[in-house]
């Protein structure tokens, strides 16, 4: 199921511009989509291992994943390849991201290319994303993977949601060009939605993202980041707050 309106995407051709022949670049935040050594692996760094996962699906139920940058979808297309093979029987993965300007499945399938790894998941995205992203996509993409996309700013987007998420990925761009996604407001609106004992990780490292995280509750651990970055953060919501 798509649930979208059909107004035009406020994301445009015009505002990307591509490096190195498949690397994206935004205009508007003056960066690329994903580290420049490999965007793929640096997600099984950052933020599947920053979360303990796959480690983590290890029992039947939902397991819930919020995102804050859905950008090329690369996350979650890596997300969901490591759960076919990590998943036990009856267990399901909604994948919820939010996102001020979504893709068009060109760029999103130009910019997926690069990694024949995840090709399977690529095909399947590209063939359900609507032809002009806009408000809030909702698709099952097979019996135990739901992603939703909520397209627009994510306080906004986020204030309105009712769930609660198992696991974070933190992955606006720099903190020093979009500040708007690591402020303290944001960042205490991703714990009151997250489970108690549930966990993020990102791989921003900035003082104030560290000290807004920490102010909204979290307990936040450094750890080295990927490809050379010195540090990256982590950290859990406590079981019993």
């Amino acid at each position: 199921m798509v649930d979208h309106n059909p107004e035009p995407s406020p994301q445009s051709t015009a505002m990307l511009e591509w490096h190195d022949g498949d690397m994206p670049y935004s205009r508007a935040f003056d960066d690329h989509f994903y580290c420049r050594s490999d965007g793929r692996l640096e997600c099984g760094h950052v933020f599947l291992a920053g979360n303990g996962l796959p480690r983590r699906w290890h029992q039947p139920g939902h397991f819930r994943i919020g995102e804050l940058g859905f950008g090329t979808g690369l996350n979650f297309c890596e997300t969901w390849r490591q759960w076919r093979s990590a998943a036990p029987a009856g267990a399901c993965l909604h994948f919820t991201s939010f996102e001020l300007f979504p893709m068009r499945a060109d760029d999103i399938g130009r910019a997926l290319s690069h990694w024949p790894e995840i090709e399977r998941e690529r095909a399947a995205l590209l063939d359900a994303w609507p032809e002009n992203p806009e408000g809030r996509i909702t698709i099952a993409l097979a019996p135990d993977i739901r992603l939703t996309v909520v397209c627009g700013a994510a306080l906004a987007g986020l204030l309105a949601e009712e769930s609660c998420f198992d696991a974070w990925f933190l992955d606006g761009f720099a903190p020093a060009r979009n500040p708007e996604m690591w402020s303290a407001e944001l960042m205490a609106a991703v714990f009151r939605h997250t489970v108690p004992g549930g966990s993020f990780s990102t791989y921003a490292a900035a003082g104030f993202v560290r000290r807004n995280l920490l102010a909204a509750g979290f307990t936040v651990e450094r750890r080295a980041g990927f490809a050379g970055k010195r540090e990256m953060l982590c950290g859990t919501r406590p079981a019993a707050d």
